[in-house]
């Protein structure tokens, strides 16, 4: 019996012996030296030595006999049979084991910025550095850059480095030593309660912040901010925000999506469309004069009044083939005034066709230069052939009365 058991205890000592990677808890028996012995289980005796001495984590800062500490094993024995162990690797494992604690409880911690480059941040969380991409900022500190100029955002988020932030851990993979933060989070959380004051299809009134060739920002509410997208400012084709308004404008737009700290709004739908009335202002088959208001390469955008603009097709320039469509462009300007007829209206798409009018023969000569001047000539050699064939093919006792006569 005696022996049974032994032989039972002997088998669960073994079952129970730390293998190395494993991370071990114990008690500091003593600190001697640069060592610090660990009592694990009271049955095997650790030791913490050499560079495995320096933490990773603030754990292992001020340890004194008598501390329970965790660390990892690194050897089964060493040269004086005791289990060699390690705080440095026990200390980077806890600190990741805290940025997933961080995560699955969605704190907010305090890290400071270390360095910026042109994709966002690079920031300091206790022992481990990680990234905040720039979408991650919170609105406030986003980079509106014209054009998107690389080198302007890295101007912009320079004046971050140094300086301590709330972020709130999103991703955080040990194996991959990958580790991204999120400001904006911590924005939206402080915000929710001023956001969910809001829903779509509210009227604010604000004033426009920045604006970019995408859109313009607007202020509005308790720190709030959103994009009216370039096609949300007016009914009519624009090509930047800075056609129609300024930084400092006092603008109402009607909230259209809300998507956590993304808030979208539009100006022109807090106005009447001018595209459901456009049947009753004009026809299909009417001329009409209209002002080009844009050449492109596709052709013409005239408008029709300030509200209704069309398209002319460049296939609806000419009656004739154009083989360079630069030259038929090129007799266009901006500001000029023709005439049109619209061939197409399609008000629920805000689309409608147009067809320029030409006055005869000699205007359409005026706008279109041939580039086969040769033709004339061309068409007299056919003419010449034609009857070259008419006289092959005439039977010869017609020929001969010709002759005679």
């Amino acid at each position: 019996m005696y022996s049974q058991n032994f032989a039972d205890l002997l088998q669960d000592y073994f079952a129970n012996i730390p293998q190395v990677g494993d991370l071990v808890k114990g008690k500091v028996i003593s600190i001697d030296r640069g060592e610090v012995r660990i009592d694990i289980n009271g049955t095997i005796v650790g030791v913490v030595r050499g560079e495995e001495l320096f933490s990773e984590s603030k754990e292992f800062s001020n340890i004194k006999v008598g501390d329970e500490v965790e660390s990892t094993v690194v050897e089964d024995e060493n040269e004086n049979g005791e289990m060699e162990l390690s705080f440095r690797v026990a200390g980077h494992r806890l600190v990741w084991d805290r940025m997933i604690n961080y995560i699955k409880e969605a704190t907010v911690i305090s890290a400071k910025v270390i360095a910026a480059n042109k994709g966002g941040l690079m920031i300091q969380a206790d022992a481990l550095t990680g990234f905040m991409p720039v979408s991650q900022l919170n609105p406030d500190n986003y980079p509106r850059v014209q054009g998107g100029d690389k080198n302007r955002i890295l101007e912009h988020l320079r004046q971050f480095v140094g300086k301590t932030i709330r972020v709130k851990v999103i991703n955080a993979d040990m194996d991959e030593e990958k580790l991204i933060f999120s400001e904006k989070e911590v924005w939206e959380e402080e915000q929710k309660s001023i956001l969910d004051s809001y829903s779509i299809g509210d009227i604010i009134e604000g004033e426009v912040s920045a604006l970019t060739p995408f859109g313009s920002f607007i202020k509005f509410g308790e720190g709030l901010e959103g994009l009216c997208h370039i096609s949300e400012i007016v009914w009519q084709r624009i090509d930047h925000p800075k056609d129609i308004l300024k930084v400092g404008d006092k603008v109402k737009a009607q909230i259209i999506d809300l998507n956590k700290s993304k808030i979208y709004l539009s100006l022109k739908r807090l106005i009447d469309d001018p595209w459901k009335a456009v049947k009753d202002k004009y026809k299909v088959n009417q001329v009409i004069e209209g002002e080009i208001h844009k050449v492109e390469q596709f052709g013409l955008m005239v408008k029709l009044d300030e509200e209704i603009h069309g398209l002319a097709h460049i296939s609806d320039l000419s009656d004739k083939r154009v083989n360079d469509p630069k030259v038929l462009l090129s007799k266009f300007n901006v500001g000029d005034r023709q005439n049109f007829e619209i061939i197409s209206m399609e008000p629920a798409e805000h689309r409608l066709g147009l067809r320029l009018e030409c006055a005869g023969k000699k205007n359409e000569e005026a706008l279109v230069k041939d580039t086969k001047e040769e033709e004339p000539a061309a068409d007299k050699a056919a003419e010449e052939k034609e009857e070259k064939v008419e006289e092959a093919e005439t039977p010869k006792e017609e020929k001969e009365e010709k002759t005679e006569k």
